[in-house]
């Protein structure tokens, strides 16, 4: 992969330094309590803007990076399962940290912590409130205060996610694929040693909460949940999901399939990123040495979350079915996890996040009553194809 290029497989993106992060579909959790990790439900698709030069809004093509469809309220969990080597990786919300609630900045910073660290965090579902816990991720549009964004800068001026990933400096590079090559020889001469995953092809891959590798549905094919669960269940409202309900989705590294009509670009549906209730997961503290890391990104990528109609406006693709509502979800006994590791410490709270409020403070609470998992249902867990990605200005 070329320096700084950043590009889509299926619905990986893949960052520089083997970086790769998935947008996973989940149930939203209630506003109130802590919760127990919510399995995956599906890949959101991506796309990248420029492929959409006459309906993609100009904003969206001068921020340049990808898009993808989420509906008012939805929540979504980041993945960074298959990621090769290890990474810094920054996660904004409307550039706002996600991890220390300060600004977003070209440069890592440890005193707060502004990243996470790659492989080590096998995932992020939402803003990190300390304490072993994290504020789940919930899409809301801007311009209503809701958003992490609008409550920690006061106003609302970028919406979506952006990621930046840094590699280790060339001498820690070069000491650690040394150490792999070693453990990787072995590995060969005695067999597989146990011990922490997430280094695809040097030993156990961690995989996403509820969910395992999935080939991208064919169109019109139901979306797939996880081997030997249970069918996904109905949609809300207690009907079956429509028959081809599932989004389709284009080969890696293809053209797009369909493309919408030329129409005069317009101001998007913007969407952001604001908080709902508290999991169990913990963010986890630097323990690679001062300095390890390079002075200098190795890519960033603009994600621009945009309603599902104007999904279909600009792609001419269907979005996703609707979420899932939770009790439905529960009574068809599908997992919920714990992950702990052991040997890590979580990060602090962070100040400027840990006043923000859940969206239901600012749009009304619209949820079925809870339906807490049953005995039996929690799951603990642990102790270069495609086209490159245009970047823009943001």
């Amino acid at each position: 992969m070329a320096e700084g290029t950043v590009r889509i497989d299926g619905t990986t993106l893949h960052l520089p330094g083997g970086v790769r992060v998935r947008f996973i579909r989940t149930l939203r959790l209630p506003e109130t309590g802590t919760h127990q990790l919510p399995p995956g439900l599906g890949d959101f698709p991506i796309r990248r803007v420029e492929d959409y030069p006459h309906t993609a809004s100009a904003e969206m093509r001068a921020r340049g990076g990808v898009m993808l469809p989420v509906y008012l309220r939805e929540a979504m969990w980041l993945h960074f399962g298959g990621t090769t080597e290890p990474a810094a990786l920054q996660v904004g919300v409307g550039k706002v940290c996600a991890v220390s609630g300060k600004p977003w900045t070209g440069a890592l910073a440890r005193d707060p912590q502004n990243y996470v660290v790659l492989p080590r965090q096998p995932w992020l579902d939402g803003i990190n409130s300390g304490k072993g816990t994290v504020r789940q991720f919930v899409a809301v549009p801007l311009g209503l205060g809701a958003t992490v964004e609008g409550q920690v800068t006061g106003d609302e001026v970028f919406g979506g996610v952006q990621l930046q990933s840094f590699p280790l400096n060339d001498r820690q590079l070069a000491v650690w694929r040394r150490e792999e090559r070693l453990r990787a020889e072995r590995e060969r001469a005695v067999g597989p040693v146990g011990g922490y995953g997430g280094y695809e092809g040097t030993g156990p891959v961690l995989m996403p909460p509820g969910a395992m590798p999935m080939a991208p549905p064919a169109t019109g094919a139901p979306m797939p949940s996880a081997p030997g669960s249970a069918p996904l269940p109905p949609a809300p409202g207690g009907g079956p999901m429509p028959p081809g309900a599932a989004y389709p989705m284009a080969a890696p590294g293809a053209a797009p399939q369909r493309s919408a009509p030329a129409a005069p670009p317009r101001a998007p549906a913007a969407m952001g990123l604001g908080v709902g209730g508290s999991m169990r997961q913990e963010v986890y503290r630097d323990t690679w040495p001062r300095g390890s890391w390079a002075e200098r990104p190795s890519g960033r990528v603009f994600v621009h979350l945009v309603t599902p109609p104007e999904w279909r406006r600009i792609t001419g693709e269907a979005p996703p079915p609707s979420p899932v509502d939770r009790a439905a979800y529960t009574r068809a006994g599908l997992p919920w996890f714990e992950y702990y590791d052991n040997d890590a410490h979580d990060l602090d709270p962070a100040d400027a996040l840990g006043t923000v409020k859940p969206v239901g403070d600012w749009l009304g609470d619209d949820l079925d009553p809870w339906q807490a998992p049953a005995p039996g249902q929690v799951t603990p867990l642990g102790d270069a194809p495609g086209k490159p990605i245009q970047d823009g200005d943001w």
